[in-house]
């Protein structure tokens, strides 16, 4: 009894000396350093990961009378894995959902060149005015964000219709003799995609040009080059990571938009983010929604792997 009490004893010992290690461990994860490398990782974790992986499940599943079907299920004591592609079968097969992706790179990629070549003179003009416009024009270029999304969009589909300020203008003037047709189609999508995510073009691009070394567009006139040589042969090149996030900050989210398609665009311009919708909440099929989503999320993972390659060889090459 005695040898066995002393057992007793001497494992208890070990037994809380084996958990204030544990507990000096997470001491040390959670002070200094170490907490704040772990909090985006939790960050990322909870809010990305996991969400991610609960879509890729149902898009995995079957929808059942009322809801969907878990992949993981126990019979007889056995885990037993049901996994269904169908979705993603349908998605390469029908015609539609195709178009639809097709349509909705078109347009963000169209986007982005639009903004490209409309913000990069802005950006441009920003970064060789005086200092103290700076912060005035900044301002100016963030402006329209303390105003609502919706609102803003809303604004211009006043101004695009029939009956809206600009045809009535035009009209007045003497310029057209009917209204024209600038209203849920192409052009108002675009007009109204151009409009929301032209900021986003604009302000990496003036951080980059911002630090431009003007010596070396000096060297340029030096040796002889022109202006647009000058532009063309060192501008652009010394800005082209600012080019890459500001194409990128537009690009990834214009794939997806579903608010300015449906408020601007017409019945030939579906995009991904309105067939989302329709399958989540008009026909109710998770499975296939969630599909959708998950291969929206591939398209949009090129071009930021893309991006991620080029900022860590541009990393290197500074070393």
């Amino acid at each position: 009894m005695e040898w066995s009490g002393l057992g007793s004893v001497g494992s208890i010992s070990a037994f809380w000396s084996q958990l204030v290690v544990i507990i000096n461990h997470f001491k040390k994860l959670l002070s200094g350093k170490s907490l704040l490398i772990s909090l985006p990782y939790l960050w990322l974790i909870l809010l990305v990961a996991i969400p991610l992986l609960i879509v890729l499940k149902i898009s995995l599943s079957d929808m059942g009378p009322t809801s969907v079907t878990d992949v993981l299920s126990w019979s007889q004591g056995w885990p037993t894995i049901k996994i269904n592609f169908s979705s993603y079968l349908f998605l390469a097969s029908d015609q539609l959902y195709i178009d639809t992706y097709l349509s909705s790179i078109k347009y963000a990629l169209l986007t982005t060149l639009i903004c490209l070549v409309v913000g990069f003179p802005f950006a441009y003009f920003m970064a060789r005015a005086p200092k103290y416009l700076q912060p005035m024009l900044l301002m100016l270029i963030m402006l329209p964000f303390w105003t609502s999304f919706l609102l803003r969009i809303y604004a211009w589909k006043t101004l695009l219709v029939s009956n809206g300020i600009i045809n009535n203008a035009l009209l007045s003037l003497g310029v057209i003799n009917q209204p024209l047709a600038i209203m849920n189609n192409s052009f108002s999508l675009v007009l109204g995609m151009v409009y929301s995510y032209l900021p986003f073009m604009i302000l990496p691009l003036y951080a980059n040009l911002s630090k431009l070394d003007l010596r070396f567009l000096e060297a340029a006139a030096d040796l002889g080059a022109n202006a647009f040589k000058t532009f063309w042969l060192v501008t652009v090149p010394l800005s082209k990571a600012g080019i890459i996030a500001g194409s990128m900050l537009v690009f990834i989210p214009a794939v997806g938009e579903y608010v300015i398609p449906e408020l601007l665009g017409g019945s030939d311009t579906l995009m991904i983010g309105r067939v989302l919708w329709d399958e989540f909440f008009a026909n109710n099929d998770w499975p296939m929604a969630s599909a959708v989503a998950v291969v929206m999320m591939l398209l949009i993972l090129l071009p930021m792997s893309l991006l991620s390659r080029y900022q860590s060889e541009q990393a290197e090459s500074k070393l």
